[in-house]
């Protein structure tokens, strides 16, 4: 881990490369400090694109990222085909030249990944879309042909901190995809802190939709994006911040 990024520990092929940012080593100014990498924040513009393209140098990217306008929706892009800033929660690429990437400051950012190395994804999974099946979408855009998909969790809030209503929990139970999955919904959700409120864990709520979609090589899962509060940015906790990145590429050695 460096004081900007960490590496995610997860088995994927050595030509995937990922990261997911910190929020240290920019230039951004309170409260967005300080290595903040979203626009739609109100952070100033060009401490922005100072930090993105630090973190371009820094990780030797091919390119910019795809930053998408992300709106907690369930459409997934293919990414070489996004033309300027997509409305979109997921990007895909089977090609070495794009790199697909998600800012959250609570919600769950989820890379993925074929065992072949030739498929990767990023998809924002806040508890919304999750819900409504963007990690379904994305599991999507792979090909099962003998092949396998593996996932990493990224900085998410965790459960003993993020208090839901019973809405949510009948929301996802709503489009629960079988009785396996129904249950394992229902085990992510225990007691909140107050009356008619629950505490939800993101991270298990995403490996049961994962599982539902036949993907259980899962790796990640253990930040609290509220209580780190040195290494990540937390809507929930600060309501005025700014967005860490989760970024998966596909390394070309040739070039």
């Amino acid at each position: 881990m460096t004081e900007r990024f960490f590496i995610p520990d997860w088995p994927a092929p050595n030509n995937v490369r990922s990261a997911i940012t910190l929020r240290a080593g920019g230039v951004s100014q309170a409260p967005f400090t300080s290595n903040n990498l979203a626009v739609h924040v109100g952070d100033n513009e060009e401490h922005v694109a100072a930090n993105r393209q630090s973190l371009v140098h820094e990780l030797r990217l091919p390119c910019q990222p795809l930053w998408l306008d992300q709106v907690h929706g369930t459409d997934a892009v293919y990414a070489p085909e996004a033309e300027g800033l997509r409305s979109a929660d997921a990007s895909y690429t089977d090609t070495a030249d794009t790199v697909c990437a998600v800012l959250t400051a609570d919600c769950l950012p989820v890379l993925l990944c074929n065992q072949s190395g030739t498929h990767i994804a990023a998809a924002h999974a806040g508890w919304r879309g999750l819900c409504n099946g963007i990690l379904r979408n994305t599991v999507r855009s792979f090909s099962y042909e003998n092949d396998s998909v593996m996932a990493y969790l990224g900085p998410a809030i965790g459960p003993q901190v993020f208090e839901v209503g019973a809405e949510v929990l009948q929301a996802f139970l709503n489009r629960a995809q079988s009785t396996q999955h129904r249950q394992a919904i229902e085990v992510a959700f225990r007691s909140g802190l107050t009356e008619d409120k629950y505490l939800a864990d993101l991270y298990a709520l995403a490996r049961a939709e994962l599982a539902a979609c036949g993907v259980t090589a899962v790796y990640g899962g253990e930040h609290c994006t509220f209580s780190q509060i040195e290494q990540f940015y937390s809507y929930r906790r600060d309501i005025r911040t700014g967005r860490n990145a989760s970024l998966i590429w596909l390394q070309n050695d040739n070039k």
